[in-house]
């Protein structure tokens, strides 16, 4: 069994973000090729709306081989139903579901061939609470990209190509810093049994175990990474 990743690919969506460069920084010391997507311009980057199939099949026509695909990139929406619009909710599916789909739909071609493959879907929390301080939209977006997570692992196991999650909870990110009020993040972390969120970095090592040779037994798992909010 080959136990590195020096000269394989790895992509990363939303890589301007906290936890893109994150992950960015920390496979980089796995002697990885790294390519960041973002809808904004990032180092070792390409711009891209990752909501457009047809920009996906571009870049990824560019970028060429590719071995490791995160799909990180996302948004979020703190509304509940009613305060939902039907263009936010597409809006927050597109991001959050949509781009998953087309980038992973258009990786899995070259894995196949290679017989080999990482896949890891940034997914959440939001999808076994409900959302306890995220919106219907989200959540729900969040959920569904769990069900594709286990969908494509079944689908290209058989390939050598693993499918995995994260849910993370409340890293500290812009989303938990700025679009969370004082009193939303202490009810927050009253309700952390590790008493602090999590920081970027333990999120990219989860990433970074999870796309590791020696971890190719491991498919179709959504690992949860929330300090204790849900243990089973």
């Amino acid at each position: 069994m080959k136990h590195e990743l020096k000269g394989k690919v790895a992509v990363v969506t939303g890589a301007a973000g906290t936890m893109g460069r994150a992950v960015m920084d920390c496979l980089a010391q796995d002697h990885l090729t790294m390519v960041g997507i973002d809808v904004k311009p990032s180092p070792n980057g390409i711009v891209c709306d990752i909501t457009d199939p047809a920009a996906v099949e571009k870049a990824i026509l560019e970028i060429g081989q590719v071995d490791i695909l995160v799909n990180n990139a996302g948004i979020l929406s703190n509304n509940k139903s009613e305060a939902t619009s039907p263009a936010e909710w597409h809006r927050v599916l597109g991001a959050n579901l949509d781009g998953a789909f087309y980038l992973a739909r258009a990786v899995m071609p070259g894995m196949k061939a290679r017989r080999w493959g990482r896949i890891v879907n940034i997914c959440s929390l939001a999808a076994k609470t409900g959302g306890l301080t995220a919106g219907t939209a989200y959540s729900t977006s969040k959920g569904a990209l769990t069900s594709l997570t286990f969908s494509l692992a079944r689908e290209l196991a058989a390939f050598g190509v693993t499918v995995n999650g994260i849910s993370p909870a409340y890293v500290r990110t812009p989303m938990v810093t700025e679009q969370l009020t004082e009193a939303q993040r202490q009810a927050v972390l009253a309700q952390i049994p590790v008493g602090r969120f999590c920081e970027p970095e333990e999120f990219a090592h989860v990433v970074r175990f999870l796309v590791a040779p020696l971890s190719g037994f491991i498919t179709g798992e959504i690992v949860d990474l929330n300090g204790g909010v849900i243990m089973d």
